[in-house]
């Protein structure tokens, strides 16, 4: 066994011997080696990633390529197996596999369309980075729509970075990061169909193939559709109508050497209408209209290059555009945004460090002819550094730090700092804190409710400021494993809405104080033969500024929530399973019915058979019938800010859902 830095003695006789280096997750490396009189120098060996069908993950969001279980900085992976039972609940969307993260949740932001931000540990969704393969190909922030035009079919892991990660990815990232790894070539074809009770259908495919031994390609497509309903008679569309279409081709270069080259693009056409149902008016008598039509168009390409030396240059590029047509009641605006992104690192290992030097430069553009003084034109150019040193057998430290140049905001440094402790055997123990920035946005929960047609000019505005500190502890043994965390973060001058220049009109300040969240975690898995059970628990305590001084707990942000799952499974004859969630009560800032919500409980039962190549599923979704508008009505007797005339959602809308479909494997 070597030690954390990856270096092992050996005491050979002298002549010719044959050493094989294994590791679970790399490729099996053999070498030759001739012991002479005087002693030999020491041979390094680099390893290459092995794709597997096992819990072993090399994760890529930290740059540094480590097994998770070596990583200074906690990386939640969600593997495959996970990602597939989620895959036939929800085809068309990423919403309820993240959900089932400790301290993440897909949270209301756009409530007239069903739009959705990511959220981890209290933070607003905006200030999450969401990467496709180490790209930003959903833009600088994805709107509250990006995740959910994103089907799962053609991924085989989920990285979650907890907390501010600025070090790593600059400005985007001062809330998380996650990073949405694809199939690589080799996989089986695969078809999905998918019909829902609440008139919902899905179709996406999953093609692969290799080229050359050195070129393959993968290929995912998809058509989603669900029709406008009207759940409790008010004329209001409850479930909005949407039409999806996504197409995106990948292609793959690896060869002995080392060297590989990844190259995306992506499409996705939706239009989205909901705001009330057809034909009917409000029982005001009136009728208001929301609609948005999306197409976006992304390329990306990843490469690197071994040196003699051992060390790596690796190179990024990628580019975004995303064109938006949304109608707010009377108001319809038009926006572009565009978002250029461009790195380069080297990296290498020795001495027990392994280290990364980069360099990179993005933009980030917000066109918005109908609505002045809202668009923008951010560029960024940045160098940044980590290293990671193992300091003793039982100890790894990490440092990153992070220098942005804004073009409007000015220059920013972000560090962070990690450590992993092994005090035993089956126990790790991760230490981190770090700070970081974010620019200005349009796009905060309220503006994304309305769209940017209600919005003043943005003036006098700063930077975001946030600081995260984290500590876990993970326990593993015989099939059980035991992760509990607890963290707190501060974002300082947070972005804020308040009412804008004239009735119905919104402005966007910084606020009067900083934005608190503390909070902890616990998660308990245990795996024997075909049972998986998992259970897991947050707390989150996240409180702002009040108006005239005081703090007051942040807006639709649950205090308590917890899971129970189990899953049988069996991978010739199906798997199934149940699923239990509670989600505790939740202050409401600006709901006219009620000052905090009551609990809830939500039931799924999960259930696939396999027939060969072929298999049928049925799920049964909220089998508590818990929705929103049984407790009150969705619409307001007054507009809210902007002009809403819905209150925001803090719990499910659609009830209790059945999905029947098929997947075939060719």
């Amino acid at each position: 066994m070597t030690n954390v830095r990856g270096e092992a003695q050996l005491v050979l006789a002298m002549g010719s011997h044959t050493i094989r280096i294994e590791r679970l997750g790399f490729v099996t490396e053999s070498l030759a080696v001739n012991v002479l009189p005087a002693g030999n120098r020491p041979i390094v060996v680099r390893l290459h990633d092995e794709s597997l069908e096992s819990q072993v993950v090399v994760v890529t969001a930290t740059r540094s390529g480590t097994v998770v279980g070596d990583q200074p900085v906690r990386v939640e992976a969600v593997p495959e197996e996970e990602i597939e039972e989620n895959l036939t609940i929800q085809p068309g969307n990423l919403s309820t596999l993240l959900n089932e993260l400790a301290g993440v949740r897909m949270e209301s932001t756009a409530p007239g369309l069903g739009g959705a931000t990511l959220q981890i540990r209290g933070l607003p969704g905006r200030l999450t980075q969401v990467l496709t393969d180490g790209l930003p190909l959903m833009g600088s922030e994805p709107a509250g729509f990006g995740l959910l035009q994103t089907p799962p079919l053609d991924l085989q892991r989920v990285e979650v970075i907890k907390g501010v990660a600025s070090a790593l990815y600059g400005g985007s990232a001062l809330g998380g990061v996650l990073n949405l790894i694809s199939h690589r070539p080799g996989g089986e074809p695969e078809l999905l169909i998918n019909r829902t009770s609440r008139d919902g259908t899905d179709v996406v495919g999953f093609a692969s193939g290799t080229l050359t031994p050195s070129w393959g390609y993968t290929l995912t497509g998809g058509a989603h559709d669900q029709q406008r309903k009207d759940l409790d008679g008010d004329a209001w569309a409850d479930l909005v109508d949407y039409r999806r279409y996504t197409f995106r081709p990948r292609l793959f270069f690896n060869d002995e050497s080392g060297r590989s080259l990844f190259i995306t693009a992506g499409l996705v056409d939706e239009d989205r209408a909901g705001g009330s149902m057809p034909g009917r008016t409000l029982p005001d008598g009136t009728v208001f209209i929301e609609a948005l039509h999306t197409t976006r168009v992304d390329g990306g390409a990843v490469g690197q290059i071994p040196l003699d030396d051992g060390r790596i240059l690796s190179g990024r590029l990628s580019a975004t555009v995303a064109d938006h047509d949304r109608t707010f009641g009377d108001q319809r605006v038009q926006d572009t945004q565009t978002t250029l992104s461009g790195e380069t690192t080297l990296s290498g290992r020795g001495q027990g460090h392994s280290w990364v030097l980069g360099a990179a430069i993005g933009q980030d553009q917000l066109q918005v002819g109908d609505v002045p003084g809202v668009g923008h034109t951010y560029t960024v150019p940045s160098v940044f550094a980590q290293d990671e040193f193992a300091l003793a057998d039982w100890m790894i430290l990490a440092a990153s730090g992070r220098v942005d140049v804004h073009s409007d905001y000015g220059t920013f440094f972000s560090p962070r700092l990690s450590a992993v402790f092994l005090p035993a055997e089956r126990w790790t123990i991760r230490a981190s804190i770090g700070t970081g920035f974010a620019a200005p946005t349009p796009f905060v929960d309220e503006i994304e409710s309305t769209g940017l047609g209600v919005l003043d000019p943005l003036t006098g505005l700063q930077a975001e400021r946030a600081a995260s500190a984290s500590l876990d502890a993970q326990w593993v043994a015989n099939g059980w494993e035991a992760n509990v965390s607890i963290f707190g973060s501060e974002i300082r001058q947070p972005l804020e809405v308040r009412p804008g220049s004239e009735a119905g009109r919104l402005m966007l300040v910084n606020g009067d104080g900083p934005q608190r969240a503390i909070g902890g975690e616990a998660f308990l898995r245990y795996v024997t033969g075909p049972l998986n059970v998992i259970a897991s628990y947050t707390y989150l305590d996240v409180t702002e500024a009040a108006d005239g001084g005081g703090r007051h707990a942040a807006d639709r942000i649950p205090r308590h929530t917890a899971e129970l799952a189990a899953l049988l499974e069996d991978e010739d004859r199906g798997r199934i399973g149940i699923e239990i969630s509670y989600t505790g009560q939740q202050t409401l800032l600006d709901n006219p019915y009620r000052t905090s919500s009551p609990s809830y409980v939500e039931l799924n039962a999960l259930a696939e058979i396999r027939f060969g190549e072929t298999a049928i599923f049925l799920n049964a979704i909220n089998l508590t019938n818990v929705r929103q508008n049984q407790y009150d009505p969705l619409l307001r007797q007054v507009p809210g800010a902007g002009g809403q005339i819905i209150t925001d959602l803090w719990a499910p809308v659609a009830g209790r859902v059945f999905n029947l479909g098929v997947r075939l494997e060719f």
